[in-house]
């Protein structure tokens, strides 16, 4: 049996990274999948590579207006699963609060802009996936506006669940993936960086997009998971 075979499936954010990987594996399960992206060309891109039958379309959750009317061409949806998101390093008395915020805003805010625009298209015992973090257990200094994001969508699983109960809420909370988003924070170092970060893991390694996306497309199909948060961080939080 496949609980994701001809589902529908959106992917906010699934160009890159973890988003992309639960794309490809959603569409390895047959499922029927629109992923976004902040470009068009990139998320046109990326679909044809993964298959033809996956839909692209261009989004920005910071804006209300596009939000709205990207869930309104739907008229039902089984899963959602939401991966747009940055980060921002730097001391809470560095530089403008608003600046540093916007990262925090487009995680927490741009999740609840797809909620309030999807809530009614999600058909009974589908579900919604956001991405906590590591941080949330684990807070490092200059990475506050992280820990704040990720405690705040893991926290948001739990009380949508009282809000909307027909609707599985759900979030998965990765530790340092290699992913694209590093790219810019970690630059050449990349490599060695997280190399150094799995030496200190139970697990030795680092997660990869594609474990972080199973344990997603496990939040999806399984109908007695609401309120949880799944946590794919090679033991971080132990140590």
């Amino acid at each position: 049996m496949n609980p994701l075979k001809s589902k529908i499936v959106v992917v906010i954010g699934g160009s890159s990274g973890i988003g992309r990987a639960v794309v490809a594996l959603a569409h390895e399960q047959g499922a029927t999948l629109t992923l976004t992206s902040r470009s068009l060309d990139k998320a046109q891109r990326i679909a044809k590579e993964i298959g033809a039958a996956v839909h692209a379309s261009a989004l920005d959750v910071n804006d209300e207006k596009a939000v709205n009317a990207f869930f309104a061409s739907f008229t039902a949806i089984d899963h959602i699963y939401i991966a747009a998101g940055s980060t921002r390093l730097g001391r809470v008395t560095d530089g403008n609060l608003e600046d540093s915020m916007a990262a925090f805003n487009e995680r927490i805010l741009g999740s609840l802009r797809v909620v309030r625009a999807a809530v009614t298209k999600i058909t009974p015992g589908g579900s919604m996936t956001f991405t906590g973090g590591v941080s949330t257990d684990r807070p490092i200094a200059g990475a506050w506006v992280s820990g704040l994001g990720t405690a705040s969508a893991e926290q948001m699983a739990r009380v949508l669940v009282m809000e909307f109960p027909n609707i599985r809420f759900n979030a998965v909370a990765p530790g340092y993936t290699d992913t694209p988003m590093w790219d810019p924070i970690m630059g050449d170092n990349k490599a060695s960086i997280l190399a150094g970060v799995a030496a200190t893991l139970p697990v030795k390694k680092i997660a990869t997009p594609e474990e972080v996306a199973s344990a997603v497309l496990f939040l999806m199909s399984n109908a007695s998971v609401t309120g949880e948060t799944i946590h794919v961080d090679g033991g971080a939080r132990l140590i």
